[in-house]
């Protein structure tokens, strides 16, 4: 049987790419589906989304805000974090981003999102997330917001963090901070939907079960971190909420919209349509 072309996005970080070793090394595989890999930032497969040109892709939560009528969330593949996320860093001390530029890694990511819910009146300065520390550094904007690895590394070149969202975020809820979604389109046959779900899952399963194989792989998305840093990165965002949103990672998603949306920032809840087992 002629199997079915599926394009599956997902960003080139070390934590995607543990997430999916068992896929692209042929460890996990379907009998129906082919899965051919787009790696690109997480904010150029958020526009991609916007088109619909991927059958299945990794999205920010704040992404499927506007790409839900032609997608539905995945259960497992999420990235949550607890008591960590996204930060504002600046060269020096700075008591109020009011009237700043911040370099932020895109407009339909969380991380502006969950700024915006926690900072007023700045300047945003959309970059590619993996220049935002260089832009900082050179003075061409006044601070910067990190995701990625960036959250472990800004001190090795000596800058200043003035806002650490997660810590902000976990004061607020016990409930995880939702970042990042893996969402499926939904022209997509039933029965090919959740046989890839199947694959996805277990490709998640595979690489928490074979960490060392996984995280050697991992790290050629590394960017120069150090084995340790990249374990520490991966195993951050790889974690219970990636095997299965849960109750509670449901839950996470729901206030966040539900903050969105009692600042004004969005005029509706989405339908928090899941694909589970």
């Amino acid at each position: 049987m002629e199997k079915l072309i599926m394009k599956l996005g997902h960003s080139p970080d070390a934590d995607d790419a543990f997430m999916f070793y068992a896929i692209a090394s042929g460890k996990v595989n379907s009998e129906q589906i082919a899965f051919e890999h787009v790696i690109e930032d997480i904010q150029s497969l958020n526009r991609r989304a916007l088109k619909a040109e991927l059958e299945v892709t990794a999205i920010s939560a704040h992404g499927y805000l506007s790409v839900q009528d032609n997608y539905r969330i995945l259960s497992c593949g999420a990235s949550m974090g607890k008591g960590y996320g996204p930060i504002v860093v600046a060269k020096e001390k700075i008591s109020n981003l009011r009237g700043k530029t911040v370099a932020v890694p895109g407009k339909l990511t969380t991380a502006y999102l969950l700024l915006n819910l926690y900072a007023d009146d700045f300047i945003p300065v959309e970059a590619s997330f993996d220049e935002i520390m260089d832009k900082v550094l050179s003075g061409e904007v006044d601070a910067g917001l990190l995701i990625h690895e960036g959250q472990l590394t800004y001190e090795e070149l000596d800058l200043e963090l003035l806002l650490d969202l997660g810590m902000i975020w976990a004061q607020e809820t016990d409930l995880p901070m939702p970042l990042g979604l893996n969402v499926i389109r939904r022209d997509i046959p039933q029965g090919l939907d959740t046989e890839t779900l199947r694959v996805h899952k277990e490709s998640i399963e595979y690489a928490l079960s074979n960490k060392v194989e996984a995280l050697d792989y991992a790290m050629r998305f590394g960017r120069g971190m150090s084995e340790d840093t990249g374990e520490k990165f991966v195993l951050m965002y790889v974690n219970e909420w990636t095997r299965d949103l849960g109750e509670s990672g449901i839950g996470a998603l729901e206030h966040l919209f539900e903050k969105a949306q009692r600042k004004g920032m969005i005029l509706e809840k989405p339908r928090l349509d899941i694909l589970c087992d």
